[in-house]
This record gives structure tokens, C-alpha cells and sequence, in this order.
């Protein structure tokens, strides 16, 4: 008996065809899709400034679209051939997918600061960012070209006629980027230059960019070192005998702005506890960035906003050095993802992945966890000491986890790390609560170094950055200095002085209260600092130092 044949499965002939192609049409192909599908948050920036506005809009739009695409395949044609168009390709389409989501959900913007930040974030804060949100875009414009991509046959090509068809691209990309600028010079011109930032929205050339810049910064960073500043630093002679060393605590604060600050006369008081207390307060204060990455090295630098130098600041040394130099001890504690270089060779210890159950939980440790052991850590060594605290504090966007459950006081509270699921006022009470949880951790530091008895104590407490909670559609913060909003660059600075360390240096407090409603910076750390724990160096500016005008005779 003969068997019975089974039918056999086809697939439809259109799941089986299998375009061949050149490297050079995929690079085509691949730039008017990023063009069309990856710049949603250039398209807004741009009609938002009004660049489409007038009756040749349409015909603007056009240039600029065709000016992306010729830009895109003019980077791609550079990146991709044979052997790469495949594998990398397929890494630009995911990386793109994600970077337009968080552009567009959050108002972010890829420059250097923010590829720097993105390089330094660790596994947990990176895990906060991957959210449902981002599958939809990773499947639709990142997963699914991919697929079609592998599908292509590339099209085989003698290697000296691959020579010049590729630079025929080059050539024909560069040419046609020309065409399409000149065809609306004036139009485009005039939406660069008055808002430069706009090229950090335009993908993928932003980060592809910015992260040539990085790594070039960093490998000439290595050859050059970093340049001692400071190194004729001394304490200055004078104190009395037997007068007790002193300690200061700087708390370099997470994301607080300057608005949500009780002190600063906020409507809700975010700052209870150090209301209580009656520290020192500057409501008037200036951020030096609006990144992390900007700020922390700028307000441990000598050279600051005002003479802003990227370069300069990043390749020398930092305020720790300096006090090192004077013979002061100094610790860097770090509840965050480092010191950006600034206790580069110094002491430095990282709470990051502590366990311990009185602070930590699976994820993350609250602040209070650096002041464990604190004392007895500083106590081993004699003399003057400045400590460094580096919060984790508001850092977004998973305000909901930066406080415990006590202290979710304004509700209802965005619980996701998915802001644009949330309504604004849910943000704003999950921050608020967040500010709660720092007020707190700076009432107990305060009331730690006020329980010290070996030492004259002080705390200076400063926030890095600001952040935006969905005014004018940005989120988190970063955003370039020049047009960065104000929630991002103004930040709270709060002090305080047991009556020994006031004493001691002949701090007039009163002096200093009225002082404090002048205008401030990050600018003034440096100098204040050296001022306050009288250090002598030609690095210091006494016009900087906000201590200066309310020093007295010491006693």
C-alpha cells in the first residue's frame, strides 16, 4: 500500500523574497527612514520656533528633511560597508529608537554632557529608564527594520568599483546637504543660529557626535593628565592653643531646585525639619550646570561659570587637592555613581551597592547610609577634615522611590518611572516628597556633627542641578545651559555652624544671614571653602568667598 502524501508547507511568497541591495542603497534607505521616523522632537523644536510658520514652511521643511537625510547618509556612508552594514546597522536602529523616545517623552537633549551622563550611569539608574513606554518604540522602529534588514542580500560589488561608488555617496551626500541648505539659506540659518541647541535633537548625528567628542575628550585627557592647581596651599598660622580641629561636611545634593525648597519660601514646606533648626539659607543661588557631569567638577573648580572652560576644568585639580596640599584631610562619600573625577586619587567610598537593612533595600540605599561610621572614619586620622556627601537625593525619574513611606505626605504620587503616564500635580507630589526625605537626611547629618564634642563642626549643603517636572513639556533635566530654564539651574544652598566652628573662625552669623540674600553661584564653592578652613594659595579669590565680608577677630 502506497503512502499517502503529506501536503507540504509553504510560506507566501512574500514572506520568502529576499531583496539584494548594495551597502550604499541600505545607507540610503536606512537615513530617510531616520529622517522620517527618529526626529519627532527636532520636527516640534523646529515648528515650535517658528521655522514652518511663514507661506514657504512647506518648502523650508522639505530642505531641511532632504539636508537630514544627506547628513545621516553622509555619517552612515563613513560608518557602514560590507561587513559592518549588517551588525552595526542593527545597533544604530535600537540605540536610535531608544534616544527618540527619551527625546521626545523627556525634552532631553544628546549632547556631550548628556552622552557623558548616559556612559556613567550605572545598571540601576539605566534600569529606571527601561519602561514599558520604551518596547512599542523598540519594537516598531528598532526591532522590526532589523528583521528586514537581515533579510536583505547584499549585493557583491569588485572592490574597486566599491571604492568609488562610495565615494560617489560621500560626494553626492555632502553635495546634496549643500543644495538643501542654500535652498532655504536664510530660513535655516537664521533657526541655527538662534537656536543652536536644535542640533542635538537631529538623530542619530547627535549622539553619534557627541559620543566622537567624548571618547577624543577622554583620550586626550589620559595623555595630558591632570594639572595641579593649589600646590602652595597652607593653613594659615594663628589658631589658638589647643583649639580643636574642625570638620567640614559638604553635601553635594541630587536634582533639587530651588523652587520646591521650603526655605526658600516654597507654598508647601518641603523643609521642616531644618526650618527647625535655623540654618543659614542663600534662596538666591546659581547652578554652574544643569547636568551632573557639568556641575560637580565646575563647583569643585577655581574657574567656575563665569570663565567656563570645559577643557580646563575637567584637566585640572580639584578643590580636594587643594586642601590636601593645606594638609586637610578629605573623604569622598558617594551614595550616587562617583565623583566625576574631582576625588580622583583621593579618599573615596561608595555606597552604591551597600546592604545594609537599616538603609538599603534590593535597589537603593537612602542617604543616611554615609553617615555610618563617619566618625569614627575621620577620627583616625588628626587635624582639619572636609567630608564630602554625595546624595542620591531627588534623582529622577523614580521620585517615588527616594522616600519612605512616612514621608509620602502630598498624594496622590506618580508611582511609575513612566512620567508621561502620570499627571503633572502626581510628579510635583512625589518630588515634593522626595525634598521631605533630603530635609531630613540634612536635619540628622546636622544633629550628628552637633553631637561631635572632639571637633568644631559645619555642613555646607548645595544641590548640583535643578530639574523640570513637565513645564513646557521637559522632563528630568540636562537640557543645554544657554536655554536651560531656570528649574534646572537654580538650586537651593543651605549652611550651618555649631557655635565653636563660628567662634573659632569669627564667623559672624548674623553678617552671614544678611549676606545670603544676595545673589550666589556654584561659582563661590571653591573660594568659600578655602576661606572658611583658612587655607592661604594664590588660587583663592577673597572677592569669591562668601565668608569674607562676615569674618571677625577669631577667638
Amino acid at each position: 500500500m502506497n503512502a499517502i502524501a503529506r501536503p507540504q508547507l509553504r510560506w507566501p511568497a512574500w514572506l520568502a523574497y529576499r531583496p539584494e541591495l548594495s551597502v550604499e542603497a541600505i545607507v540610503l534607505i536606512a537615513s530617510v527612514f531616520f529622517a522620517a521616523f527618529a526626529n519627532n522632537a527636532f520636527w516640534r523644536a523646529a515648528s515650535a520656533a517658528g521655522a514652518f510658520a511663514n507661506g514657504g514652511g512647506a518648502w523650508v521643511a522639505a530642505c531641511v528633511f532632504v539636508a537630514i537625510v544627506a547628513i545621516t547618509s553622509l555619517l552612515l556612508g563613513v560608518l557602514l560597508n560590507r561587513w559592518t552594514v549588517k551588525p552595526l546597522l542593527t545597533v544604530l536602529l535600537l540605540v536610535t529608537a531608544g534616544a527618540a523616545h527619551f527625546m521626545s517623552q523627556y525634552g532631553v537633549y544628546l549632547d556631550t554632557g548628556m552622552i557623558r551622563n548616559v556612559l556613567q550611569s550605572d545598571g540601576k539608574e539605566s534600569a529606571e529608564l527601561f519602561t514599558g513606554g520604551l518596547v512599542l518604540p523598540l519594537l516598531l522602529y528598532g526591532l522590526l527594520p532589523a528583521l528586514l534588514l537581515w533579510r536583505v542580500r547584499l549585493k557583491p560589488r569588485p572592490l574597486a568599483r566599491a571604492v568609488l561608488v562610495r565615494l560617489g555617496l560621500l560626494l553626492a551626500s555632502l553635495a546634496l546637504a549643500g543644495l538643501a541648505l542654500m535652498g532655504s539659506f536664510q530660513d535655516i540659518s537664521a533657526l541655527m543660529r538662534n537656536h543652536k541647541e536644535m542640533r542635538h535633537l537631529v538623530t542619530p548625528a547627535n549622539y553619534l557626535v557627541s559620543l566622537t567628542r567624548v571618547a577624543l575628550d577622554d583620550s586626550a585627557s589620559r595623555v595630558r593628565g591632570r594639572t595641579p592647581i593649589g600646590t602652595d596651599a597652607r593653613v594659615a598660622a594663628g589658631r589658638a592653643a589647643g583649639a580643636k580641629p574642625r570638620l567640614l561636611v559638604l553635601v553635594v545634593g541630587e536634582t533639587v531646585r530651588a523652587q520646591n525648597w521650603g526655605l526658600n519660601g516654597y507654598q508647601r514646606q518641603t523643609t521642616p525639619e531644618l526650618a527647625r533648626i535655623g540654618p543659614i539659607n542663600f534662596p538666591d543661588t546659581t547652578a554652574c550646570g544643569s547636568s551632573t557631569e557639568v556641575s560637580v567638577p565646575c563647583m569643585f573648580s577655581p574657574y567656575g561659570r563665569a570663565n567656563y572652560d570645559k577643557d580646563r576644568i575637567q584637566g585640572s585639580e580639584s578643590l580636594l587637592n587643594v586642601l590636601e596640599y593645606a594638609g586637610i584631610q578629605t573623604l569622598w562619600r558617594d551614595n550616587q555613581t562617583g565623583c566625576k573625577n574631582v576625588c580622583k586619587g583621593l579618599a573615596f567610598e561608595t555606597f552604591e551597592h551597600d546592604t545594609d537593612p537599616a538603609y538599603c533595600d534590593s535597589e537603593r540605599c537612602f542617604d543616611e547610609v554615609m553617615l555610618r561610621g563617619l566618625r569614627e572614619r575621620i577620627g583616625a586620622k588628626p587635624g582639619d577634615a572636609v567630608v564630602v556627601l554625595h546624595q542620591l537625593g531627588n534623582h529622577g525619574p523614580a521620585y517615588f522611590r527616594r522616600y519612605p513611606d512616612r514621608l509620602r505626605r502630598w498624594t496622590p504620587t506618580c508611582d511609575t518611572n513612566e512620567l508621561g503616564k502620570c499627571d503633572r500635580q502626581q510628579i510635583v507630589n512625589a518630588y515634593d516628597n522626595a525634598v521631605l526625605a533630603t530635609d531630613e537626611f540634612l536635619a540628622r547629618t546636622i544633629r550628628y556633627l552637633a553631637q561631635d564634642t572632639s571637633r568644631d563642626t559645619a555642613m555646607i549643603y548645595l544641590s548640583d542641578h535643578g530639574e523640570s517636572l513637565g513645564e513646557n513639556g521637559l522632563y528630568l533635566h540636562g537640557v543645554p545651559y544657554a536655554i536651560a530654564p531656570k528649574t534646572q539651574t537654580k538650586v537651593p544652598m543651605t549652611m550651618w555652624f555649631s557655635p565653636g566652628f563660628a567662634a573659632s573662625r569669627g564667623l559672624d552669623l548674623q553678617c552671614l544671614r544678611a549676606e545670603s540674600a544676595k545673589p550666589a553661584s556654584q561659582d563661590n564653592l571653591f573660594h568659600s571653602v578655602l576661606g572658611l578652613m583658612q587655607v592661604e594659595t594664590s588660587v583663592y579669590e577673597k572677592r569669591m568667598d562668601l565668608f569674607a565680608p562676615c569674618v571677625r577677630k577669631a577667638v
